[in-house]
């Protein structure tokens, strides 16, 4: 059995780890207005409704800049500013499925060099994140596909369960968005968390249980 966890409001309740990457690298002067005028300009000309996904698929804050700079500060970042913060009921389901021997499976949006330094924190020993394209020794602003959201994050999921023979309708998910619900779908123990962007209802039309991790 595995037990898959979303990271971004579900095991770190609140705003993204990204955005608070972004403002991390704004405060160390690593970011500044351009990297910000040019997000948004791309949010502008590839806007669907009410939606900023264009930009969880293109990092143009970190377009050229070099990962020996960047991932450093991640890790410290997450140390100091993202493992404090971690609530304590996320904590203690982690420990649960521990005890229980679940493989346990951090899988999510968030970029993988902001994942890796959570994921040896918390001891798990799988994470599935965003990978940002390298090339030539730098960002491209691209993400290597899969993207670790929606239909993406179950193609990960699926996969993982057929190279280790995981019994998905025996193993449980967390997550708490629209993003979440192909996996939430996929397990036999679904588990929304801290509900966002109308996942209460469809939370509710599904059947699944609802909880609040503070």
């Amino acid at each position: 059995m595995a037990a898959f966890f979303d990271v971004d409001n579900t095991l770190l309740p609140g705003s993204a780890i990204e955005v608070r990457f972004f403002r991390y690298l704004w405060h160390k002067g690593h970011v500044g207005s351009r990297e910000a005028t040019r997000s948004l300009w791309y949010l502008l000309q590839h806007l669907p409704a009410l939606s900023l996904h264009p930009l969880r698929e293109r990092k143009l804050y970190l377009e050229g800049k070099r990962p020996a700079e960047i991932e450093p500060l991640a890790a410290e970042f997450v140390h100091s500013q993202v493992c404090p913060r971690l609530s304590d009921a996320s904590l203690a389901a982690l420990e649960r499925h521990r005890d229980s021997g679940h493989h346990l499976v951090l899988i999510t949006g968030s970029l993988d060099f902001l994942i890796a330094p959570l994921a040896g924190h918390l001891k798990v020993d799988l994470a599935l994140a965003a990978v940002p394209e390298r090339r030539d020794g730098r960002y491209t602003g691209s993400i290597v596909p899969p993207y670790p959201y929606g239909e993406g994050k179950r193609r990960l999921v699926e996969t993982f369960a057929k190279e280790t023979g995981i019994a998905l309708q025996d193993s449980y998910a967390y997550g708490d968005s629209p993003g979440d619900v192909d996996t939430l779908r996929l397990v036999g123990h679904p588990l929304v968390v801290n509900p966002i962007r109308g996942m209460d209802r469809i939370a509710r039309r599904e059947g699944w249980r609802v909880e609040t991790w503070k």
